[in-house]
């Protein structure tokens, strides 16, 4: 049986997750936009299908560190996420100017839904469930 702090890690996880769909889809023509108008890449020609790949790629990473985290109870999965969340918050943008608009304040939200998720991994429960030496598939 998983203790609760991964079972709570799991929904806010997933949630983040879930809103980072949801953004993506009603942000989709604004991200096509910001793609095309790079030279660099304008250059190469990128379409809906590289916007697309790259929303798949942003939402695999993290749902495949997910299940190895609370289904497999991967101690390596969990410092990847932890380095992987340190790294993505240097690229937070916090310009007051533009904290109020609504895909800003997704991506506030589903920061602040991911760090809670990690800091429950930090748990005693979630620690010892985490360290076992036996099977680590988790029911």
């Amino acid at each position: 049986m998983r203790p609760v702090s991964i079972l709570w890690f799991e929904r806010l996880f997933l949630l983040s997750l879930v809103l980072v769909l949801v953004n993506s889809v009603v942000q989709y023509d604004a991200f096509l936009a910001q793609i095309r108008s790079d030279p660099a890449l304008a250059a190469m020609g990128p379409g809906n299908g590289f916007a697309v790949g790259v929303i798949a790629i942003s939402l695999l990473i993290p749902l495949i560190l997910w299940y190895f985290i609370a289904r497999r109870a991967s101690v390596i999965a969990k410092w990847m996420l932890v380095v992987l969340t340190a790294f993505g918050l240097l690229f937070v943008n916090f310009d007051p100017a533009t904290m109020f608009n609504p895909a800003r304040l997704t991506s506030l939200v589903v920061t602040v839904l991911q760090l809670a998720a990690i800091a429950l991994l930090f748990r005693a429960d979630a620690r010892a469930w985490l360290s076992r030496t036996d099977d680590h598939a988790a029911p």
